[in-house]
C-alpha cells in the first residue's frame, strides 16, 4: 500500500498539468519533505484541517504555486497569515530566486515556519515576522499575499490600507469575497481556481 508521501507525489504528477504548472522531481522531492513536516507539526497547531494526501496536493500544494505565473523573476513577495506555511511555501521549494517575508501571529507557528523555510530553496532570503501584521510596518515588497488570514473578511480592508502602494495584491477568496476585494481595488482580475467552483485567484495592485 502506497505510503502518505508516496500518494502525494503521485497526485502532484497527476494534477499539475491541469493546474499549468511543470513540476521537476527535484520540486516533488522538496514539497514531499514539507508535507511530512506538516503532518509532524499539524496535530499540535491545526496548520491545516485534516485531508488526505491528494486534496492537499490539489487543494494546498498546487493551488498556491498558481501564484508562480503572477510573479516576475526576483519578485518580492510578503505572505501575510502565513500559518502552515501556504501559499509561500511551496512556491519557494520551486522558485529559487523568489524573495518573500512570512507574517504570522501565532509564535508557535512562527517557529513550524522557520523550520519549513529551512528546506526551501530560498531559505537564505525568506524569513518570519511574528506579529499581527496591522502592527508591523510593511515591508518593502512588490507583492502582497494571504490565503487563510484569520477572520479575512473583516481584516480585507486593514490588509490593503497595510499594503505597499503600488504592490499587487495576489488574494485567495470565496465570492463573497471575491466581491469585497474587486470593490475595494479595482480594477481586479479574477482567475479561478481549478478543481473548484467556488474559488478563485484575485490579483489587484493598489493605486498611490
Amino acid at each position: 500500500m502506497p505510503t502518505s508521501t508516496e500518494r502525494l507525489r503521485q497526485a502532484l504528477y497527476d494534477n499539475a498539468p491541469g493546474f499549468g504548472i511543470e513540476l521537476q522531481p527535484e520540486h516533488v522531492t522538496g514539497l514531499r519533505s514539507y508535507y511530512q513536516l506538516l503532518l509532524k507539526w499539524n496535530s499540535k497547531l491545526h496548520l491545516v484541517a485534516p485531508c488526505s494526501p491528494e486534496e492537499f496536493a490539489t487543494r494546498h500544494i498546487l493551488e498556491s504555486l498558481l501564484l508562480l505565473s503572477h510573479l516576475p523573476r526576483n519578485a518580492r513577495i510578503a505572505d501575510v497569515g502565513s500559518g502552515g506555511g501556504l501559499p509561500i511555501v511551496p512556491c519557494l521549494i520551486v522558485r529559487e530566486d523568489l524573495r518573500a517575508i512570512a507574517i504570522e501571529s501565532s509564535q508557535k507557528k512562527a517557529v513550524f515556519l522557520r523550520e519549513a523555510l529551512r528546506g526551501t530553496n530560498s531559505r537564505e532570503a525568506a524569513h518570519v515576522m511574528t506579529g499581527r501584521f496591522e502592527e508591523i510596518g510593511a515591508p518593502k515588497v512588490d507583492f502582497v499575499t494571504c490565503r487563510a488570514l484569520d477572520k479575512f473578511q473583516k481584516m480585507l480592508p486593514a490588509l490593503v490600507d497595510w499594503a505597499p502602494s503600488g504592490s499587487e495584491l495576489l488574494l485567495f477568496a470565496g465570492a463573497s469575497l471575491r466581491k469585497e476585494i474587486e470593490e475595494l481595488i479595482p480594477p481586479a482580475r479574477v482567475y479561478p481556481i481549478p478543481k473548484s467552483e467556488r474559488r478563485f485567484l484575485i490579483c489587484a495592485v493598489k493605486g498611490g
